[in-house]
């Protein structure tokens, strides 16, 4: 369990600072991207499909309304 601790904070610290020197359209569409396939996870589970198929979908509908959303930010 302290493993697995320690690889999500270090994967939310690296995905912060990750994120500093990204153009707005660039955060855009990668936070609809990591958003979107959580999304799309959870309604495929819900719905009894697989997660994994949901979670692709969701990525590329979110990275695609978090681009279009970034551009419209300058």
């Amino acid at each position: 369990m302290k493993r697995l601790r320690f690889f999500a904070v270090a994967l939310a610290a690296a995905s912060a600072i990750g994120c500093t020197s990204m153009s707005a359209e660039q955060q855009g569409t990668v936070s609809g991207a990591a958003i979107g396939a959580a999304a799309g996870a959870g309604i495929a589970a819900i719905a009894g499909g697989s997660g994994w198929t949901g979670a692709a979908v969701g990525a590329v509908a979110g990275g695609v309304v978090g681009n279009i959303r970034g551009r419209q930010q300058k």
